[in-house]
């Protein structure tokens, strides 16, 4: 395990979205996320914050941004957790194919689009591991508008690897190469809120023995 963060190239950034290797690895991450449980508390995390943050003008429901939306799925579950949400998607990749017209997309450089984007609550699973520290603070300065943040991220410890290692023979090869990668980018407790310098919110961090660090923070 890593002392310290090491962000290093991932192999499935750098593979197109229909490269058979990407979609295996796609089909791994879903695996994953679904044995660490981490939509499930996506889930329960944002409703608990919708029930003690409501927005100031009544109009619409709530609005969500979702970085690395990826395939788009989770942009699904939270449009069918929040009937009359507005989710946005913001990823490198084009717009998933079959995505629902009421779910909108950004595709290209998050730090680009998101100054310009409307939504209270920002949310990302499995995404900001890949940001170095420097990008993480610039994260942190342009979350003026947000009012809600929800994020799942690799725990780094030790545990976290080994479990990586019990889970190699069901994985492809870009998996195998990514997760133990994935997991010496991700952070320890209280280091996220430091680094996205969330000193002032209001929050609640928790990890999970299956390798997952949670953050649910909101504004006072």
């Amino acid at each position: 395990m890593a002392i310290g963060r090491v962000v290093a190239p991932e192999i499935l950034d750098g593979l197109p979205a229909d490269d058979p290797r990407a979609l295996r690895a796609r089909r791994d991450l879903r695996t994953i996320n679904a044995f660490m449980g981490n939509h499930f508390w996506v889930k329960h995390a944002l409703r608990r914050a919708m029930r003690r943050y409501e927005r100031p003008d009544t109009a619409g429901g709530p609005r969500f941004l979702e970085i690395g939306a990826g395939d788009g799925r989770l942009c699904r579950k939270v449009s069918s957790w929040f009937p009359g949400a507005t989710v946005t998607g913001f990823d490198l990749s084009s717009r998933p194919p079959r995505l629902p017209e009421s779910i909108l997309w950004k595709q290209g450089n998050l730090f680009e689009h998101l100054p310009n984007s409307v939504g209270e609550v920002l949310l990302g699973v499995m995404i900001l591991h890949h940001f170095p520290t420097e990008t993480l603070m610039e994260l942190g300065r342009m979350l003026s508008k947000c009012r809600v943040l929800c994020f799942c991220e690799p725990w780094r410890v030790r545990f976290a690897h080994f479990l990586g290692l019990l889970m190699r023979p069901l994985c492809g090869e870009v998996t195998r190469h990514d997760l133990p990668v994935s997991i010496d980018a991700g952070f320890v407790s209280g280091e996220l809120r430091r680094l996205l310098g969330l000193e002032r919110w209001h929050g609640e961090e928790s990890v999970d023995w299956r390798g997952s660090l949670r953050l649910l923070a909101w504004r006072g």
